[in-house]
């Protein structure tokens, strides 16, 4: 489905204009990044119909939109061979709307891809022919394999160096994939989605468990799973994290990174099909259309944790969509970092001066050798992401830009991030406006942070407050300047025509992050 661009309105630039469709245009939205877009991607799954629109084509697309409907296409089909005429209904209602949508944002590419259901009915193909034409554009009818293959791409694309298993879930199938960092292995494809083990089973859990037991035994990505990251794709399992959430007050409401240990989840994994849905603690988290597979789809995690012993269930809200998108960027974007990518676009929105932004991270690494803080690899990454995000809150009234960017920063749609460092990064630029007490933090994100990495997003905050001060957040300052440590001293060193900003506030905030470390601190003018 092709729709053309938005018209520009250039008679008036200040006010929206109609469009040719009677909709209205606007000539400029500056909340939004430019670039080849919006682009959309239809899933025709098992289960559930989706529309995703996102901003653009990026490293780390951001959804414009995302819809969902449950029309439940895989019910019957393995016993029937058909989709059934209220389930095709309920589907192609959805892609109307869907249409309609997509032609009311300026969607300029439509992708649509079909899979377990559609491509095991007998009349698969004549729903399909309805679906190119109400979407006016090609299907993408995937295969058992192909459908493993882009929800590993998902699992590259979200997270940073991914090393275990991907397998996703839908209502008729299980794919899994073996991914070691950009590398995807074959994919393999079981009938264990919900509904058809559902089916299969009469509805009886215990046949049910067998069969999923009986069709684990050889999966060849399971052979090599032990000890490494299980990465859990789909809706069933994304509300079975949901519920453990809130069984065990978890403080932060982000699904993708959550991270499940398994000796510790299995009584908890057993209870989800041990008992009925509605004894289950906390089962309101989970919405009714999800609550009927709940249970199947606890059973299917339970049977290849049996079979593979990994170490831990990490949740992925990236999956097919979001790799065949990936596959289909150029292999520099590719290259790109996910979380450096979004922590730019947002610094790029949010901040005084994006350029200020970049310049700080060599001289964070600066100082942070200067202060004598080793770093490794993954905290030199977090720390550039926070010097990116550092200025975002500057809008916010003074007593709230604290509590306002760690608020944002740690619920932001970022992937390629775990959730001990979105914590760093949130309270990194917290401390930077709020000072480097915690005494006005609330327990939640504490409680998943590691030490060390307080103790840096500590360091890193008291290093952005001498910067600020120095900069006023202007970019083509801070290179000019350095934190030296000679002996027991910290060094402000500024050239003799920036001397004029010193001054007792300076003086205090360098004396502070000195003292982190121990040392008595000076500013001296030099060049």
């Amino acid at each position: 489905m092709q729709v053309s661009p938005a018209v520009e309105n250039r008679s008036n630039p200040t006010h929206p204009a109609p469009s040719p469709t009677g909709l209205i245009i606007e000539p400029d939205a500056p909340g939004r990044i430019a670039g080849y877009g919006p682009i959309a991607v239809i899933d025709i799954g098992s289960n559930s119909v989706r529309l995703v629109v996102y901003e653009r084509m990026a490293r780390s697309p951001t959804p414009l939109f995302n819809e969902k409907v449950l029309a439940g296409l895989g019910e019957g089909v393995a016993t029937s061979r058909r989709l059934s005429d209220a389930s095709v209904d309920k589907a192609l209602s959805a892609l109307r709307r869907f249409a309609a949508l997509c032609r009311q944002i300026g969607v300029v590419e439509l992708s649509v891809l079909a899979t377990a259901a559609t491509r095991e009915a007998e009349n698969g193909s004549k729903f399909i022919a309805k679906v190119r034409e109400i979407c006016g554009c090609d299907v993408t009818v995937l295969t058992g394999p192909a459908e493993a293959h882009y929800a590993a791409l998902g699992v590259v694309d979200g997270f940073e160096v991914p090393e275990g298993v991907a397998g996703d879930l839908g209502g008729g199938s299980l794919e899994l994939t073996n991914v070691r960092g950009t590398r995807v292995g074959d994919g393999e494809t079981f009938p264990l989605g919900g509904l058809r083990l559902k089916n299969d089973s009469g509805g009886d859990l215990k046949a049910a468990k067998k069969i999923a037991r009986a069709a684990l035994e050889n999966s060849k990505a399971l052979q090599h799973m032990e000890g490494r990251t299980f990465y859990a794709i789909g809706g069933t399992w994304r509300s079975i994290a949901k519920l453990h959430m809130r069984q065990t007050g978890y403080p932060l409401h982000v699904m993708h990174g959550y991270t499940l240990e398994t000796e510790r989840s299995r009584d908890f994994l057993k209870s989800l099909y041990r008992q009925p849905v509605a004894s289950i603690d906390s089962i309101d988290a989970v919405s009714k259309q999800r609550q009927p597979l709940l249970a199947y789809g606890g059973l299917v995690l339970s049977e290849l944790v049996r079979a593979g012993k990994p170490a831990r269930i990490v949740i992925s809200a990236l999956g097919l969509r979001e790799g065949f998108l990936y596959s289909r960027l150029p292999a520099e974007e590719q290259e790109k970092n996910a979380l450096i990518a979004a922590a730019r676009e947002l610094c790029f929105l949010r901040s005084r001066s994006p350029a200020h932004s970049e310049e700080l991270i060599a001289w964070t690494g600066d100082a942070m050798k200067a202060l004598g803080i080793d770093e490794t690899k993954e905290e030199e990454r977090l720390r550039a992401a926070s010097c990116l995000l550092a200025d975002i809150g500057w809008r916010a009234h003074p007593d709230y830009r604290g509590e306002q960017s760690l608020n944002i920063i740690a619920h932001a749609g970022f992937v390629g991030v775990d959730h001990p460092g979105r914590a760093y990064l949130g309270l990194s630029v917290y401390y930077r406006h709020s000072g480097l007490s915690d005494d006005e933090l609330g327990p939640g994100l504490r409680e998943i942070v590691p030490t060390r990495y307080k103790e840096r997003a500590r360091a890193l905050a008291a290093i952005f407050r001498v910067a600020y001060l120095v900069s006023a957040s202007m970019p083509g300052v801070v290179p000019r300047t350095a934190l030296r440590r000679t002996d027991n001293e910290l060094q402000l060193v500024l050239p003799p025509d920036l001397s004029e900003l010193a001054g007792g506030r300076l003086e205090t905030r360098l004396k502070q992050l000195a003292a982190l470390v121990g040392l008595e601190s000076r500013i001296v003018i030099e060049g």
